[in-house]
């Protein structure tokens, strides 16, 4: 079965989720990264099996970061599980060090998010 036949059914635990081997088998890491030769302090990084929802939390994100001058991101082609994330800083900081400040900020927004979540939901015996 080819990688890119392989269909994620409901059946599976997490159904978004990307299969672990398949970087092994196509020999690429998740992320890759390209310095920008036009545009000074500007890169793009290129996200391997992910779609418009990271896409979009990443480039919120960015947009907070007052280093940031620019944050966009597009998918190629519909076909290609990847997203391209090109990011301008004001030339204070990387794009690497703002992109990593911007995740590790996203991940504590979705833990505290989590969190509430699981504090205020009903109990399934209130329903």
């Amino acid at each position: 079965m080819c990688i890119r036949d392989r269909e994620y059914t409901l059946n599976q635990k997490k159904m978004n989720a990307p299969i672990e081997e398949d970087f092994d088998l196509l020999g690429k890491s998740k992320l890759e990264y390209a310095q920008d030769t036009k545009i000074p302090n500007a890169g793009t990084f290129t996200i391997y099996k992910e779609d418009h929802t990271l896409g979009n939390l990443v480039r919120v994100q960015l947009l907070q970061d007052r280093n940031t001058k620019f944050a966009g991101y597009r998918m190629p082609h519909p076909l290609e599980n990847k997203v391209e994330i090109k990011v301008q800083t004001d030339g204070t900081r990387n794009p690497h060090a703002v992109l990593l400040d911007s995740l590790n900020n996203l991940t504590k927004t979705l833990d505290s998010f989590e969190t509430c979540l699981l504090y205020t939901s009903p109990s399934p015996r209130d329903s």
